[in-house]
Protein backbone atom coordinates (compact mmCIF):
# COMPACT_ATOMS: atom_id res chain seq x y z
CA UNK A 1 0.00 0.00 0.00
CA UNK A 2 1.36 3.36 -0.46
CA UNK A 3 -0.15 5.78 2.06
CA UNK A 4 -0.72 9.62 1.34
CA UNK A 5 2.00 11.43 1.07
CA UNK A 6 2.91 14.46 3.68
CA UNK A 7 2.06 18.03 2.58
CA UNK A 8 4.55 19.99 0.74
CA UNK A 9 4.90 23.12 -0.77
CA UNK A 10 3.32 26.65 -0.01
CA UNK A 11 -0.82 26.26 -0.40
CA UNK A 12 -2.37 29.07 -2.14
CA UNK A 13 -4.26 31.58 0.41
CA UNK A 14 -8.04 31.80 -0.53
CA UNK A 15 -8.01 35.28 -1.60
CA UNK A 16 -5.38 33.28 -4.66
CA UNK A 17 -6.95 31.11 -7.19
CA UNK A 18 -5.08 28.01 -7.41
CA UNK A 19 -2.24 27.90 -9.49
CA UNK A 20 -3.21 25.90 -13.06
CA UNK A 21 -6.78 25.86 -12.04
CA UNK A 22 -7.20 29.92 -12.48
CA UNK A 23 -9.86 29.32 -15.05
CA UNK A 24 -11.57 27.27 -13.57
CA UNK A 25 -12.36 29.74 -10.41
CA UNK A 26 -14.20 32.64 -9.91
CA UNK A 27 -14.15 35.13 -7.05
CA UNK A 28 -16.86 35.17 -4.74
CA UNK A 29 -18.74 37.92 -2.46
CA UNK A 30 -16.44 37.50 0.56
CA UNK A 31 -13.59 37.74 -2.01
CA UNK A 32 -12.59 34.13 -1.51
CA UNK A 33 -11.97 31.80 -5.00
CA UNK A 34 -13.89 29.08 -5.40
CA UNK A 35 -15.13 26.48 -8.12
CA UNK A 36 -17.99 27.33 -9.48
CA UNK A 37 -21.25 25.11 -9.45
CA UNK A 38 -22.37 25.55 -13.38
CA UNK A 39 -25.55 24.55 -14.92
CA UNK A 40 -23.57 22.52 -16.79
CA UNK A 41 -22.20 20.62 -13.50
CA UNK A 42 -25.75 20.67 -12.62
CA UNK A 43 -26.73 18.80 -15.67
CA UNK A 44 -24.18 15.79 -14.91
CA UNK A 45 -25.71 15.55 -11.28
CA UNK A 46 -28.92 14.89 -12.72
CA UNK A 47 -28.17 12.56 -15.11
CA UNK A 48 -26.09 10.78 -12.69
CA UNK A 49 -27.67 11.37 -9.51
CA UNK A 50 -31.06 12.08 -10.71
CA UNK A 51 -31.55 15.30 -8.88
CA UNK A 52 -29.10 18.51 -9.71
CA UNK A 53 -28.34 19.01 -6.30
CA UNK A 54 -25.26 17.40 -4.52
CA UNK A 55 -27.24 14.31 -3.36
CA UNK A 56 -27.45 10.76 -4.65
CA UNK A 57 -30.73 8.96 -3.15
CA UNK A 58 -30.95 4.95 -3.28
CA UNK A 59 -34.79 5.20 -2.70
CA UNK A 60 -36.35 5.86 -6.40
CA UNK A 61 -37.28 9.62 -6.74
CA UNK A 62 -39.64 10.73 -9.35
CA UNK A 63 -38.35 12.74 -12.15
CA UNK A 64 -40.27 15.72 -12.96
CA UNK A 65 -39.86 18.78 -14.65
CA UNK A 66 -40.10 20.85 -11.17
CA UNK A 67 -36.22 18.84 -9.81
CA UNK A 68 -35.25 19.02 -14.02
CA UNK A 69 -35.61 22.83 -14.23
CA UNK A 70 -31.46 22.84 -15.37
CA UNK A 71 -32.29 20.80 -18.04
CA UNK A 72 -34.06 23.22 -19.80
CA UNK A 73 -31.38 26.11 -18.42
CA UNK A 74 -28.76 24.11 -20.64
CA UNK A 75 -31.11 23.30 -23.47
CA UNK A 76 -31.47 27.56 -24.05
CA UNK A 77 -28.65 28.33 -23.53
CA UNK A 78 -26.51 25.59 -26.13
CA UNK A 79 -29.25 22.65 -26.57
CA UNK A 80 -26.46 20.88 -28.88
CA UNK A 81 -24.35 21.12 -26.06
CA UNK A 82 -26.66 19.27 -23.75
CA UNK A 83 -28.03 16.52 -25.91
CA UNK A 84 -24.00 15.82 -26.98
CA UNK A 85 -23.53 15.46 -23.11
CA UNK A 86 -27.51 13.62 -22.23
CA UNK A 87 -25.54 10.95 -25.13
CA UNK A 88 -21.83 11.02 -23.48
CA UNK A 89 -23.22 10.25 -19.98
CA UNK A 90 -25.63 7.14 -21.04
CA UNK A 91 -23.44 5.53 -23.49
CA UNK A 92 -20.58 5.93 -20.74
CA UNK A 93 -22.80 3.80 -18.26
CA UNK A 94 -21.45 6.58 -16.09
CA UNK A 95 -25.56 6.67 -14.27
CA UNK A 96 -26.66 3.87 -11.92
CA UNK A 97 -29.93 4.15 -13.51
CA UNK A 98 -30.76 5.32 -17.55
CA UNK A 99 -33.99 7.10 -16.37
CA UNK A 100 -32.99 10.66 -15.97
CA UNK A 101 -30.97 10.75 -19.68
CA UNK A 102 -33.99 9.40 -21.18
CA UNK A 103 -35.88 11.69 -18.98
CA UNK A 104 -33.70 14.63 -20.24
CA UNK A 105 -33.70 13.86 -24.17
CA UNK A 106 -37.46 13.66 -23.43
CA UNK A 107 -37.23 17.27 -22.53
CA UNK A 108 -34.87 18.03 -25.30
CA UNK A 109 -37.33 16.08 -27.66
CA UNK A 110 -40.36 17.97 -26.21
CA UNK A 111 -39.23 21.52 -25.90
CA UNK A 112 -36.10 22.24 -27.30
CA UNK A 113 -36.08 24.58 -30.48
CA UNK A 114 -36.32 22.57 -34.27
CA UNK A 115 -32.86 21.83 -34.21
CA UNK A 116 -32.79 20.30 -30.88
CA UNK A 117 -35.58 18.37 -31.19
CA UNK A 118 -34.11 17.24 -34.31
CA UNK A 119 -31.00 16.48 -32.33
CA UNK A 120 -32.65 14.71 -29.60
CA UNK A 121 -34.62 12.41 -31.87
CA UNK A 122 -31.16 11.66 -33.84
CA UNK A 123 -29.81 10.72 -30.45
CA UNK A 124 -32.50 8.40 -29.42
CA UNK A 125 -31.21 4.83 -30.50
CA UNK A 126 -28.09 5.22 -29.21
CA UNK A 127 -30.00 6.84 -25.39
CA UNK A 128 -32.88 4.27 -25.91
CA UNK A 129 -30.86 0.79 -26.46
CA UNK A 130 -33.27 -1.29 -25.76
CA UNK A 131 -36.78 -1.92 -25.47
CA UNK A 132 -37.52 -1.29 -22.40
CA UNK A 133 -35.43 2.26 -22.68
CA UNK A 134 -37.92 3.28 -25.71
CA UNK A 135 -41.12 2.71 -23.52
CA UNK A 136 -39.71 4.60 -20.48
CA UNK A 137 -38.88 7.69 -23.04
CA UNK A 138 -42.23 7.40 -24.54
CA UNK A 139 -43.67 7.35 -20.99
CA UNK A 140 -41.72 10.77 -20.49
CA UNK A 141 -42.81 12.04 -23.74
CA UNK A 142 -46.74 11.97 -23.41
CA UNK A 143 -46.30 13.29 -19.42
CA UNK A 144 -44.88 16.22 -20.96
CA UNK A 145 -46.38 18.13 -24.32
CA UNK A 146 -47.16 15.11 -26.00
CA UNK A 147 -46.86 14.11 -29.69
CA UNK A 148 -45.44 16.18 -32.15
CA UNK A 149 -44.20 15.06 -35.53
CA UNK A 150 -40.62 15.34 -35.09
CA UNK A 151 -41.05 12.86 -31.81
CA UNK A 152 -43.43 10.60 -34.20
CA UNK A 153 -40.45 10.48 -36.86
CA UNK A 154 -37.67 9.36 -34.04
CA UNK A 155 -39.76 6.82 -32.50
CA UNK A 156 -41.03 5.49 -35.96
CA UNK A 157 -36.98 5.12 -36.90
CA UNK A 158 -36.58 3.65 -33.30
CA UNK A 159 -38.24 0.67 -35.26
CA UNK A 160 -37.62 0.95 -38.79
CA UNK A 161 -33.61 1.67 -38.57
CA UNK A 162 -33.27 -1.37 -36.47
CA UNK A 163 -31.37 -4.89 -37.70
CA UNK A 164 -34.73 -7.28 -38.01
CA UNK A 165 -33.66 -9.86 -35.69
CA UNK A 166 -32.20 -7.71 -32.95
CA UNK A 167 -35.69 -5.46 -32.87
CA UNK A 168 -37.78 -8.61 -32.85
CA UNK A 169 -35.90 -9.49 -29.54
CA UNK A 170 -36.69 -6.20 -28.59
CA UNK A 171 -39.77 -5.92 -28.81
CA UNK A 172 -40.59 -10.00 -27.56
CA UNK A 173 -38.44 -9.37 -24.53
CA UNK A 174 -39.72 -6.32 -23.62
CA UNK A 175 -43.00 -6.48 -24.26
CA UNK A 176 -44.57 -3.26 -21.93
CA UNK A 177 -43.22 -1.14 -19.21
CA UNK A 178 -44.81 1.90 -17.93
CA UNK A 179 -48.51 1.31 -19.22
CA UNK A 180 -47.00 1.37 -23.04
CA UNK A 181 -46.70 -1.65 -25.24
CA UNK A 182 -44.96 -1.31 -28.66
CA UNK A 183 -48.33 -2.34 -30.07
CA UNK A 184 -49.42 1.07 -28.39
CA UNK A 185 -46.60 2.73 -29.49
CA UNK A 186 -46.77 1.99 -33.35
CA UNK A 187 -50.30 2.56 -34.02
CA UNK A 188 -49.00 6.16 -32.66
CA UNK A 189 -46.42 6.87 -34.88
CA UNK A 190 -47.42 5.11 -38.14
CA UNK A 191 -43.58 4.23 -39.32
CA UNK A 192 -42.97 4.08 -42.60
CA UNK A 193 -41.23 0.99 -43.68
CA UNK A 194 -39.16 0.93 -46.76
CA UNK A 195 -36.62 -1.91 -46.21
CA UNK A 196 -38.66 -4.32 -47.06
CA UNK A 197 -41.23 -6.85 -46.64
CA UNK A 198 -40.20 -9.12 -43.10
CA UNK A 199 -40.16 -5.59 -41.40
CA UNK A 200 -43.63 -4.85 -42.60
CA UNK A 201 -44.76 -8.04 -41.55
CA UNK A 202 -43.34 -7.77 -37.99
CA UNK A 203 -44.95 -4.65 -37.72
CA UNK A 204 -48.27 -5.83 -38.77
CA UNK A 205 -47.74 -8.69 -36.13
CA UNK A 206 -47.11 -6.87 -33.35
CA UNK A 207 -49.71 -4.39 -33.80
CA UNK A 208 -52.46 -6.95 -34.57
CA UNK A 209 -51.13 -10.03 -33.30
CA UNK A 210 -54.17 -11.99 -33.02
CA UNK A 211 -55.67 -11.60 -36.78
CA UNK A 212 -51.96 -11.76 -38.17
CA UNK A 213 -50.67 -15.41 -39.83
CA UNK A 214 -46.57 -15.48 -39.27
CA UNK A 215 -44.49 -17.29 -42.19
CA UNK A 216 -42.34 -18.90 -40.03
CA UNK A 217 -40.07 -18.68 -43.13
CA UNK A 218 -40.15 -14.77 -43.08
CA UNK A 219 -40.40 -14.41 -39.31
CA UNK A 220 -38.70 -17.50 -37.37
CA UNK A 221 -38.13 -15.90 -34.55
CA UNK A 222 -41.60 -14.81 -33.41
CA UNK A 223 -42.93 -18.45 -35.07
CA UNK A 224 -40.77 -19.66 -32.07
CA UNK A 225 -42.09 -16.76 -29.60
CA UNK A 226 -46.10 -17.88 -30.39
CA UNK A 227 -44.81 -21.81 -30.52
CA UNK A 228 -43.12 -20.82 -26.84
CA UNK A 229 -46.51 -19.22 -25.66
CA UNK A 230 -49.10 -22.30 -27.03
CA UNK A 231 -46.59 -24.78 -25.37
CA UNK A 232 -48.98 -26.78 -23.34
CA UNK A 233 -46.49 -29.22 -21.23
CA UNK A 234 -43.35 -28.45 -19.57
CA UNK A 235 -41.08 -30.57 -21.91
CA UNK A 236 -42.76 -29.13 -24.58
CA UNK A 237 -41.55 -25.69 -22.99
CA UNK A 238 -38.11 -27.03 -22.00
CA UNK A 239 -37.54 -28.55 -25.40
CA UNK A 240 -38.36 -25.06 -27.41
CA UNK A 241 -35.73 -23.17 -25.14
CA UNK A 242 -33.17 -25.75 -25.17
CA UNK A 243 -33.73 -25.38 -29.30
CA UNK A 244 -33.93 -21.73 -30.00
CA UNK A 245 -31.07 -20.10 -27.05
CA UNK A 246 -32.11 -16.77 -27.78
CA UNK A 247 -35.58 -17.54 -26.23
CA UNK A 248 -35.24 -15.31 -22.44
CA UNK A 249 -36.83 -15.77 -19.50
CA UNK A 250 -38.75 -13.38 -19.82
CA UNK A 251 -40.43 -14.76 -23.03
CA UNK A 252 -41.96 -18.06 -20.95
CA UNK A 253 -44.81 -18.18 -19.81
CA UNK A 254 -45.17 -17.03 -15.94
CA UNK A 255 -46.91 -20.75 -15.18
CA UNK A 256 -44.20 -22.65 -16.34
CA UNK A 257 -41.26 -20.68 -14.68
CA UNK A 258 -42.49 -22.86 -11.53
CA UNK A 259 -41.01 -25.68 -12.93
CA UNK A 260 -37.39 -27.36 -12.63
CA UNK A 261 -37.37 -28.41 -15.95
CA UNK A 262 -37.60 -25.56 -17.54
CA UNK A 263 -35.33 -23.57 -15.82
CA UNK A 264 -32.39 -26.73 -16.45
CA UNK A 265 -33.14 -25.44 -19.89
CA UNK A 266 -32.87 -22.13 -19.66
CA UNK A 267 -29.15 -22.18 -17.11
CA UNK A 268 -26.89 -22.75 -19.87
CA UNK A 269 -27.82 -19.09 -21.40
CA UNK A 270 -28.66 -17.05 -18.55
CA UNK A 271 -26.31 -13.95 -18.89
CA UNK A 272 -24.47 -13.37 -15.33
CA UNK A 273 -26.47 -11.29 -13.43
CA UNK A 274 -29.96 -13.11 -14.14
CA UNK A 275 -28.48 -16.08 -12.97
CA UNK A 276 -27.18 -15.07 -9.45
CA UNK A 277 -30.50 -13.23 -8.98
CA UNK A 278 -32.70 -16.46 -9.75
CA UNK A 279 -30.34 -18.92 -7.48
CA UNK A 280 -32.90 -19.09 -4.90
CA UNK A 281 -35.49 -19.76 -7.36
CA UNK A 282 -33.83 -22.39 -8.72
CA UNK A 283 -32.75 -24.48 -5.51
CA UNK A 284 -36.12 -24.01 -4.34
CA UNK A 285 -37.53 -25.88 -7.62
CA UNK A 286 -34.88 -28.85 -6.34
CA UNK A 287 -32.87 -27.47 -9.74
CA UNK A 288 -29.85 -27.17 -7.79
CA UNK A 289 -29.23 -30.22 -6.14
CA UNK A 290 -26.03 -31.23 -4.21
CA UNK A 291 -23.77 -33.40 -7.07
CA UNK A 292 -26.24 -32.03 -9.93
CA UNK A 293 -25.23 -31.39 -12.94
CA UNK A 294 -26.50 -28.07 -13.34
CA UNK A 295 -25.73 -27.25 -10.06
CA UNK A 296 -21.91 -27.99 -10.60
CA UNK A 297 -22.63 -25.84 -13.90
CA UNK A 298 -23.25 -22.77 -11.60
CA UNK A 299 -20.60 -22.92 -9.44
CA UNK A 300 -18.16 -23.16 -12.57
CA UNK A 301 -19.41 -20.10 -13.88
CA UNK A 302 -19.30 -18.37 -10.26
CA UNK A 303 -15.88 -18.90 -9.76
CA UNK A 304 -15.08 -17.73 -13.60
CA UNK A 305 -13.06 -14.90 -12.83
CA UNK A 306 -13.03 -14.09 -16.83
CA UNK A 307 -16.82 -14.57 -16.48
CA UNK A 308 -17.16 -12.15 -13.53
CA UNK A 309 -15.15 -9.48 -15.59
CA UNK A 310 -17.05 -9.56 -18.20
CA UNK A 311 -20.56 -9.44 -16.23
CA UNK A 312 -18.89 -6.52 -14.57
CA UNK A 313 -20.88 -7.75 -11.13
CA UNK A 314 -19.94 -5.29 -8.53
CA UNK A 315 -18.75 -7.30 -5.41
CA UNK A 316 -20.97 -5.71 -3.55
CA UNK A 317 -24.09 -6.78 -5.72
CA UNK A 318 -22.45 -10.61 -5.00
CA UNK A 319 -21.97 -10.10 -1.03
CA UNK A 320 -26.18 -8.78 -0.95
CA UNK A 321 -26.51 -12.04 -3.33
CA UNK A 322 -24.63 -14.89 -1.03
CA UNK A 323 -26.36 -12.90 2.15
CA UNK A 324 -29.92 -13.55 0.87
CA UNK A 325 -28.83 -17.09 -0.34
CA UNK A 326 -27.33 -17.89 2.70
CA UNK A 327 -30.12 -16.99 4.96
CA UNK A 328 -32.88 -19.16 2.68
CA UNK A 329 -35.51 -16.71 2.61
CA UNK A 330 -36.89 -13.63 0.74
CA UNK A 331 -36.28 -10.33 2.28
CA UNK A 332 -39.54 -8.92 0.84
CA UNK A 333 -41.77 -11.88 0.08
CA UNK A 334 -42.59 -15.22 2.17
CA UNK A 335 -40.46 -17.30 -0.05
CA UNK A 336 -37.97 -19.84 1.56
CA UNK A 337 -35.25 -22.50 0.22
CA UNK A 338 -32.58 -24.55 1.54
CA UNK A 339 -29.20 -23.29 0.40
CA UNK A 340 -27.09 -26.27 -1.34
CA UNK A 341 -23.71 -25.74 0.12
CA UNK A 342 -22.12 -25.68 -2.90
CA UNK A 343 -23.72 -22.92 -4.52
CA UNK A 344 -23.39 -20.38 -1.70
CA UNK A 345 -19.90 -21.57 -1.00
CA UNK A 346 -19.14 -20.76 -4.94
CA UNK A 347 -21.52 -17.30 -4.37
CA UNK A 348 -18.96 -16.10 -1.22
CA UNK A 349 -15.65 -17.12 -3.85
CA UNK A 350 -17.31 -14.49 -6.46
CA UNK A 351 -17.62 -12.06 -4.02
CA UNK A 352 -13.68 -12.21 -3.43
CA UNK A 353 -12.82 -12.58 -7.31
CA UNK A 354 -15.14 -9.84 -8.06
CA UNK A 355 -12.70 -7.28 -6.26
CA UNK A 356 -10.17 -7.73 -8.18
CA UNK A 357 -12.23 -6.91 -11.18
CA UNK A 358 -12.92 -3.27 -10.55
CA UNK A 359 -11.69 -0.20 -12.06
CA UNK A 360 -9.48 2.05 -9.92
CA UNK A 361 -10.49 4.36 -7.86
CA UNK A 362 -8.51 7.42 -9.10
CA UNK A 363 -6.76 10.28 -6.59
CA UNK A 364 -5.52 10.15 -3.31
CA UNK A 365 -8.20 8.83 -0.68
CA UNK A 366 -8.87 9.37 2.57
CA UNK A 367 -11.94 6.67 4.44
CA UNK A 368 -13.65 7.68 7.76
CA UNK A 369 -15.61 4.71 9.07
CA UNK A 370 -18.16 4.55 11.92
CA UNK A 371 -17.04 2.37 13.94
CA UNK A 372 -20.03 2.91 17.08
CA UNK A 373 -21.73 -0.38 17.61
CA UNK A 374 -25.03 0.32 16.23
CA UNK A 375 -23.06 -0.16 13.07
CA UNK A 376 -23.61 -4.36 13.96
CA UNK A 377 -26.97 -4.04 14.11
CA UNK A 378 -28.52 -1.25 11.83
CA UNK A 379 -29.38 -2.27 8.57
CA UNK A 380 -28.80 -0.28 4.86
CA UNK A 381 -31.13 1.54 3.19
CA UNK A 382 -31.13 0.09 0.25
CA UNK A 383 -29.48 -3.12 1.01
CA UNK A 384 -31.38 -4.41 4.10
CA UNK A 385 -30.03 -7.56 4.18
CA UNK A 386 -26.46 -6.10 5.25
CA UNK A 387 -25.66 -4.21 8.31
CA UNK A 388 -24.34 -0.72 7.97
CA UNK A 389 -20.91 -2.66 9.42
CA UNK A 390 -20.37 -5.01 6.74
CA UNK A 391 -21.16 -2.39 3.94
CA UNK A 392 -18.41 -0.18 5.38
CA UNK A 393 -16.35 -2.81 5.04
CA UNK A 394 -16.86 -3.85 2.16
CA UNK A 395 -16.56 -0.58 0.80
CA UNK A 396 -13.06 0.02 3.16
CA UNK A 397 -12.03 -3.35 1.04
CA UNK A 398 -12.87 -1.44 -2.58
CA UNK A 399 -10.97 1.09 -1.29
CA UNK A 400 -8.06 -0.66 0.24
CA UNK A 401 -7.87 -2.56 -3.33
CA UNK A 402 -8.03 -0.20 -5.84
CA UNK A 403 -7.31 3.44 -4.45
CA UNK A 404 -3.28 3.21 -5.73
CA UNK A 405 -3.23 5.86 -1.94
CA UNK A 406 -5.01 5.62 0.44
CA UNK A 407 -5.60 6.19 4.75
CA UNK A 408 -8.50 3.87 6.27
CA UNK A 409 -9.29 5.57 9.77
CA UNK A 410 -12.41 5.19 12.64
CA UNK A 411 -14.19 7.69 14.67
CA UNK A 412 -12.88 6.50 17.54
CA UNK A 413 -12.88 7.76 21.52
CA UNK A 414 -9.79 6.56 22.31
CA UNK A 415 -6.95 9.18 22.56
CA UNK A 416 -3.80 9.80 20.39
CA UNK A 417 -3.22 13.12 19.60
CA UNK A 418 -4.41 14.97 16.88
CA UNK A 419 -7.72 17.17 16.38
CA UNK A 420 -10.63 15.87 18.07
CA UNK A 421 -14.59 17.18 19.08
CA UNK A 422 -16.77 17.69 21.59
CA UNK A 423 -15.67 17.91 25.56
CA UNK A 424 -12.92 15.81 27.58
CA UNK A 425 -15.04 12.94 28.11
CA UNK A 426 -16.53 12.25 24.74
CA UNK A 427 -13.06 13.14 22.81
CA UNK A 428 -13.52 11.94 19.63
CA UNK A 429 -10.72 11.08 17.23
CA UNK A 430 -9.33 9.42 13.63
CA UNK A 431 -7.75 6.63 14.63
CA UNK A 432 -6.44 4.03 11.72
CA UNK A 433 -8.28 1.06 10.99
CA UNK A 434 -5.45 -2.24 10.07
CA UNK A 435 -7.88 -3.10 6.87
CA UNK A 436 -5.42 -3.40 3.62
CA UNK A 437 -5.65 -4.56 0.28
CA UNK A 438 -5.54 -8.65 1.07
CA UNK A 439 -7.98 -7.85 4.06
CA UNK A 440 -11.02 -10.26 4.02
CA UNK A 441 -14.68 -9.10 4.49
CA UNK A 442 -14.19 -11.33 8.25
CA UNK A 443 -11.20 -8.96 8.71
CA UNK A 444 -12.48 -5.86 7.52
CA UNK A 445 -15.26 -6.40 9.80
CA UNK A 446 -13.46 -7.53 12.65
CA UNK A 447 -11.13 -4.00 12.50
CA UNK A 448 -14.01 -2.17 13.22
CA UNK A 449 -15.69 -3.97 16.05
CA UNK A 450 -15.06 -3.66 19.32
CA UNK A 451 -12.84 0.02 19.33
CA UNK A 452 -13.87 2.74 21.69
CA UNK A 453 -16.43 4.77 19.34
CA UNK A 454 -16.88 8.42 19.27
CA UNK A 455 -19.60 10.96 17.51
CA UNK A 456 -19.38 11.19 13.78
CA UNK A 457 -17.69 14.55 13.29
CA UNK A 458 -18.13 14.76 9.47
CA UNK A 459 -15.41 17.81 9.50
CA UNK A 460 -12.57 16.13 11.44
CA UNK A 461 -11.50 13.70 8.64
CA UNK A 462 -9.98 17.10 6.92
CA UNK A 463 -8.72 18.65 10.31
CA UNK A 464 -7.31 15.29 11.03
CA UNK A 465 -5.30 15.73 7.93
CA UNK A 466 -4.41 18.90 8.03
CA UNK A 467 -2.42 18.16 11.56
CA UNK A 468 -0.93 15.22 10.09
CA UNK A 469 -0.04 16.55 6.65
CA UNK A 470 -1.72 14.29 4.26
CA UNK A 471 -2.25 14.98 1.40
CA UNK A 472 -5.70 13.84 -0.02
CA UNK A 473 -8.11 14.68 -3.10
CA UNK A 474 -11.00 12.98 -1.95
CA UNK A 475 -12.74 12.72 1.82
CA UNK A 476 -15.23 9.81 2.25
CA UNK A 477 -17.63 9.36 5.47
CA UNK A 478 -19.28 5.65 6.11
CA UNK A 479 -21.68 6.13 8.61
CA UNK A 480 -24.94 4.91 10.16
CA UNK A 481 -25.64 7.81 12.26
CA UNK A 482 -27.36 11.49 11.30
CA UNK A 483 -24.05 13.22 10.77
CA UNK A 484 -24.04 16.11 12.31
CA UNK A 485 -21.03 18.72 12.61
CA UNK A 486 -18.88 19.54 15.81
CA UNK A 487 -16.96 22.93 16.38
CA UNK A 488 -16.88 23.18 12.41
CA UNK A 489 -19.12 22.48 9.52
CA UNK A 490 -17.60 19.75 7.26
CA UNK A 491 -18.20 21.82 4.56
CA UNK A 492 -16.08 25.01 6.14
CA UNK A 493 -13.43 22.27 7.08
CA UNK A 494 -13.11 20.86 3.51
CA UNK A 495 -12.73 24.93 2.46
CA UNK A 496 -9.89 25.45 5.02
CA UNK A 497 -8.23 21.95 4.11
CA UNK A 498 -8.31 23.48 0.34
CA UNK A 499 -7.25 27.13 1.04
CA UNK A 500 -4.18 25.86 3.40
CA UNK A 501 -3.58 22.98 0.94
CA UNK A 502 -3.94 24.02 -2.09
CA UNK A 503 -5.55 20.70 -3.21
CA UNK A 504 -8.92 20.96 -4.58
CA UNK A 505 -10.08 18.42 -2.37
CA UNK A 506 -13.48 16.46 -2.50
CA UNK A 507 -15.77 15.34 -0.03
CA UNK A 508 -18.17 12.81 -0.01
CA UNK A 509 -21.03 11.49 3.32
CA UNK A 510 -22.72 8.55 3.13
CA UNK A 511 -25.40 8.20 5.50
CA UNK A 512 -26.36 4.19 5.33
CA UNK A 513 -29.20 4.32 7.10
CA UNK A 514 -30.85 7.76 6.44
CA UNK A 515 -33.50 8.94 4.71
CA UNK A 516 -32.45 12.34 3.81
CA UNK A 517 -28.80 13.73 4.39
CA UNK A 518 -27.46 17.78 4.32
CA UNK A 519 -23.82 17.80 4.85
CA UNK A 520 -22.99 18.60 0.74
CA UNK A 521 -23.31 22.63 -0.08
CA UNK A 522 -24.99 22.55 -3.35
CA UNK A 523 -23.46 25.39 -4.57
CA UNK A 524 -20.22 23.27 -4.18
CA UNK A 525 -19.03 21.04 -7.05
CA UNK A 526 -16.76 19.30 -4.79
CA UNK A 527 -19.36 17.69 -2.22
CA UNK A 528 -21.92 14.77 -2.48
CA UNK A 529 -24.33 13.29 0.07
CA UNK A 530 -25.45 9.70 -0.75
CA UNK A 531 -28.37 8.84 1.42
CA UNK A 532 -28.80 5.02 1.95
CA UNK A 533 -26.17 2.68 -0.04
CA UNK A 534 -26.74 0.16 -2.53
CA UNK A 535 -25.26 -1.55 -5.13
CA UNK A 536 -25.05 1.11 -7.73
CA UNK A 537 -23.64 3.65 -4.58
CA UNK A 538 -20.19 2.54 -5.22
CA UNK A 539 -20.13 3.18 -8.79
CA UNK A 540 -21.70 6.77 -8.64
CA UNK A 541 -18.68 7.42 -5.62
CA UNK A 542 -16.29 6.30 -7.80
CA UNK A 543 -17.54 8.52 -10.83
CA UNK A 544 -17.30 12.09 -8.04
CA UNK A 545 -14.06 11.05 -7.27
CA UNK A 546 -13.00 10.99 -10.95
CA UNK A 547 -14.56 14.33 -11.09
CA UNK A 548 -16.74 14.06 -13.55
CA UNK A 549 -19.96 13.29 -11.60
CA UNK A 550 -19.46 16.26 -9.33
Amino acid sequence: MRVLKNIHGAPAPQSEPIAGRETGMVRNAAGGYVFPVTDWIRLERFLILGTEGGTYYTDARTLTLGNAAVVRRCLEADGSRTVETIVEISVRGRAPSNDPALFALAMAASFGDPKDRRAAGEALPRVARIGTHLLHFVSFVNDMRGWGRSIKRAVGRWYTDQELDRLTRQVLKYRQRDGWSHRDVLRLTHPKCASGQRLNDLMRWVTHPDTTQVDPKQLPLVDAFQRLQRAETVSETAGLLKEHAWLSREMVPTEHLAQKAVWEALLPNLPMTALVRNLPVMTRLDALRPLADATRAVTARLTDPEALRAARVHPLALLVASRTYGQGRSERGSSTWTPTPAVAEALEQACVLAFDHLEPMAGRVYLAVDVSGSMGWSHVAGLSNLTAREAAAAMAMVIARHADRHVIKGFSAAGGGGPSSGGWAHRTAMQALPITGSSTLREAVEATTDLPFGGTDCALPMLDALERGIEADVFIVLTDNETWAGRMHPSEALRQYRRRTGIPARLVVVGMTATECSIADPEDAGMLDVVGFDTAAPNVIREFVGGVAA
